[in-house]
């Protein structure tokens, strides 16, 4: 992801309901989660390492970019610039790693999984969130730098091959399929741009129907998955 496409991701994670859902749906995943050390790779601006510390996590960003780093930086974060295939940290070192929206740009994924195995202790959480389906693949993902999209099967398949166990997985962004569909079809660029407050409020609210509504098995956008280090 380029400079434009990190800053911009940082001015809009703050409101924009794509951002805001996705930090509701990681603090469910970490209820009952005694605190400990914690990795955010891919972290950008940081609003998930913020979720996080803020509930008690020793939580460390790590971004590639330089420009990635400064603006996690910015907001107090600590930070680590690292490749996510090769991480500085101690084997077993940590208690939870979270990888949201980060597999699908790496050449080498299944390294990353090996990364993180080897980084975590037993029983030891990974939390993963990547885009599902190539049929949705477009321009956006093109200018967000996405090596591919993922079928349900071949995400739960990479974790198992690099030793993890699958707890759980679930759709997410189910009922605004259609509408990403739809977007996507005519998409000449990333799909990451304000919104018209209105409009923002209105899918914000989508989302949060979601949440009661049993369509989690259902095709979306993205497959959440909480796995643990076998």
């Amino acid at each position: 992801m380029d400079r434009s496409e990190v800053s911009k991701l940082t001015r809009l994670e703050e409101r924009h309901w794509w951002y805001a859902e996705r930090r509701h749906i990681l603090a469910r995943l970490i209820e009952g989660l005694a605190p400990g050390r914690a990795l955010d790779i891919g972290a950008a601006g940081g609003g998930n390492t913020r979720v996080l510390r803020d509930r008690g996590w020793q939580a460390v960003a790590l971004e590639y970019t330089r420009d990635g780093a400064a603006e996690a930086a910015t907001r107090g974060l600590p930070v680590t610039r690292a490749d996510a295939t090769s991480l500085p940290f101690a084997t077993g070192s940590l208690d939870l790693v979270m990888a949201f929206d980060l597999l699908e740009h790496l050449g080498d994924d299944a390294a990353c999984v090996r990364e993180v195995h080897r980084l975590l202790r037993p029983r030891g959480t990974f939390l993963v969130a990547v885009p599902v389906d190539m049929a949705l693949w477009s321009e956006h993902d093109v200018a967000v730098g996405h090596v591919r999209r993922y079928t349900r099967g071949q995400i739960r398949n990479l974790l198992q091959a690099g030793g993890f166990q699958v707890e759980r997985r679930f759709a997410w962004n189910v009922l605004l399929r259609p509408v990403v569909a739809i977007r996507r079809r005519s998409s000449r660029g990333s799909d990451l741009e304000e919104l018209h407050p209105l409009v923002n409020l209105a899918l914000r609210a989508v989302v949060a129907v979601e949440r009661h509504l049993p369509v989690r098995d259902l095709p979306g956008v993205t497959e959440f998955l909480v796995a643990r280090r076998r």
